[in-house]
């Protein structure tokens, strides 16, 4: 699996570097600047990019602009966003053409190599890994949107879940319930939102995420 990794501090870039390649990750690129990243994404045409949000010459959203652009170019190009913070223009923006591989997640809330692999993997495959903190405020955003407010305490947890990419599986291990209850959840989920249902595991994921997007965009005028 062929990675470009983007980030302007070397100590850090290197790091992500030794990581991926100590787990079979061939590194296409590891690249420190905007204009070095679209060129390395043209170019190479990896598997998956990890790409810091800021990044010379502006150090604004050059990072995330670069991968957006490339996503225009090759529709579908699994990108893995690192940010220091929540930033919400920058998931929504990330979000906002509806397809798979797509990652969100917040630099010091990686507290292991195998939750950073994992969540490489699953982008690269066109799944998503979103972190709980952007969700959180997604949600918070929406909390007083009345289809939003008809949700129970546990679907709203389920919801959570489900918007980080976790299974119907995955989720009723964490919350020590049956499958067959997140089921029912998330079946009344996707009712009361006016989603349809999808046995795609991605896709129910992206149609939540971009349900919540969308509500974003209405709070801001978008």
């Amino acid at each position: 699996m062929r990675v470009v990794v983007a980030e302007d501090l070397f100590l850090l870039r290197d790091g992500l570097v030794r990581m991926l390649e100590a787990y079979d990750f061939e590194i296409a690129a590891a690249v420190e600047s905007g204009p070095e990243l679209t060129r390395a994404l043209a170019e190479l045409k990896p598997d998956v990019a990890v790409v810091d949000v800021r990044l010379p010459p502006s150090f604004t959203d050059e990072g995330l602009q670069c991968a957006l652009a490339a996503r225009r170019d090759r529709p579908g190009l699994p990108v893995l966003v690192l940010s220091q913070h929540v930033e919400q223009l920058y998931a929504r923006e990330l979000l906002a053409d509806g397809s798979g591989g797509i990652g969100y997640l917040l630099k010091d809330r990686v507290f292991d190599a195998d939750q950073f692999i994992d969540a490489v993997r699953r982008v690269a495959e066109g799944g998503t890994a979103m972190d709980p903190q952007v969700i959180s405020q997604l949600l918070t955003r929406r909390s007083q949107d009345r289809p939003m407010g008809h949700l129970t305490p546990r679907e709203r947890e389920v919801m959570e879940l489900m918007a980080q990419g976790r299974s119907n599986a995955a989720i009723a291990a964490q919350l020590v319930v049956t499958e067959r209850a997140i089921a029912k959840h998330t079946s009344n989920i996707f009712g009361k939102l006016g989603l349809p249902q999808s046995d795609d595991d991605n896709r129910r994921v992206l149609a939540v995420l971009a349900y919540l997007d969308r509500g974003r965009a209405e709070a801001s005028g978008g």
